[in-house]
């Protein structure tokens, strides 16, 4: 659990990111905090109740990251998980067999196939629900709901979940609500302090930032969650190794900076799109045209770098994804460069296609992950992309 009587606590986010939990190493003052890079650790005597025994279960690096992240999401305790799919397995992992989870019917396609191929055969039941309809999340509700679970902005069509509204829901049901916060991060939006009971992330993307490694992150907001997710992390063995801790704390230092620039040129990105011939749709949360647009100014201090759009010509979909050239065909998001996907064939491929019809993912619709290069270059490059 991290120390609420912890200086970072009076600073602002810009700073926090900065200095991270400790503010340096406790141990050597070391200004980059160290990777310590061991397996185990010297016990000075039986029975010592030392904190460090062996790095499956902590880590000073790891911690030093998990609290971080902890602090940044106003959260009671972190944890830090080999990549984003090793932290919804061990979100997952607090539901037993014949419970009933509510989860968003636009999420990204690895938790699809996950749910599908791993959750149902353990006797999780799931309901798969629009989050920006409350009236259909009550509806969803039954008598063993124990979990709500929603990305938000969702993962790829950009629908944005009322998470005060969700959260009343949850707690009348008795269940934990689960907000994937990986869009916009806890720079830009803060699901705990909204009525969320845990949030994740793959740490992968913007927190990391870099395209340089995978991480994923639970933070949780009691003492009950902290002492059950420590006991998945150390039993299931999934906990972020010493090195790519530290480059995820290394990739946090320049998070704010990252976040004012990616959404600084997504919204002029979006503007160039929806006035585009070739473009038919855009989905940008930051547009005031989004059905969401004033949910989001409610809820968070920005709109974050992440583009949907469909092109009104099917047959220039290769041209657009690989037809750049700075803007790179590439899976993931959320890092300094930009990249462009297509969802239909790389991250909602294990969704059967008339589902990702029906919420919009069709074999028009292009993801785009805007950079933090110069706005005018990437313009410039889509100017191409898109004839």
């Amino acid at each position: 659990m991290i120390d609420k009587n912890n200086k970072q606590f009076t600073r602002k986010p810009d700073s926090v990111v900065v200095h991270g939990y400790q503010g340096c190493d406790p141990l050597t003052g070391a200004v980059s905090f160290p990777i310590y890079q061991t397996s185990t650790y010297r016990n000075p005597g039986l029975n010592s109740g030392i904190k460090y025994s062996y790095s499956r279960c902590d880590n000073p690096t790891r911690y030093e990251l998990e609290c971080t992240v902890a602090l940044l999401e106003g959260g009671v305790a972190g944890f830090a998980f080999a990549s984003g799919l090793a932290a919804v397995t061990a979100t997952f992992s607090l539901l037993k067999s014949g419970e009933h989870v509510v989860i968003s019917d636009d999420i990204y396609g690895g938790s699809y196939r996950q749910i599908e191929e791993i959750w149902k055969s353990f006797g999780v039941e799931f309901t798969y629900v629009d989050v920006g309809d409350i009236e259909a999340i009550k509806a969803a509700v039954r008598p063993n709901t124990r979990m709500v679970y929603l990305e938000s902005p969702t993962n790829p069509m950009m629908k944005v979940a009322d998470i005060a509204a969700i959260a009343d829901i949850a707690k009348d049901c008795g269940a934990l609500l689960v907000v994937d916060n990986t869009f916009l991060t806890p720079y830009y939006q803060k699901p705990i302090a909204l009525g969320a009971d845990i949030v994740i992330h793959s740490g992968t993307k913007f927190l990391a930032g870099h395209h340089d490694t995978t991480a994923g992150f639970v933070v949780v907001n009691s003492e009950a969650l902290e002492e059950r997710m420590g006991l998945i992390l150390r039993t299931e063995g999934s906990g972020l190794s010493p090195f790519d801790s530290w480059l995820l704390l290394r990739g946090i230092k320049t998070l704010a900076l990252r976040m004012k620039k990616h959404q600084e040129n997504a919204l002029l990105v979006a503007d160039f799109l929806k006035n585009h011939p070739a473009v038919e749709n855009v989905y940008y949360v930051g547009l005031p045209e989004h059905p969401s647009y004033e949910v989001s100014k409610r809820q968070t201090t920005g709109f974050g770098g992440m583009i949907s759009f469909t092109i009104k010509d099917v047959s220039k979909v290769e041209q657009v994804l690989c037809g750049g050239d700075m803007i790179m065909f590439a899976e993931s998001l959320g890092g300094t460069a930009t990249l462009i996907t297509y969802p239909q064939t790389q991250t909602h491929a294990s969704i059967p296609a008339e589902i990702r019809h029906r919420i919009g993912i069709t074999d028009r619709l292009i993801r785009l992950s805007v950079g933090i290069e110069d706005a005018e270059d990437i313009i410039t490059d889509l100017k191409k992309m898109l004839g």
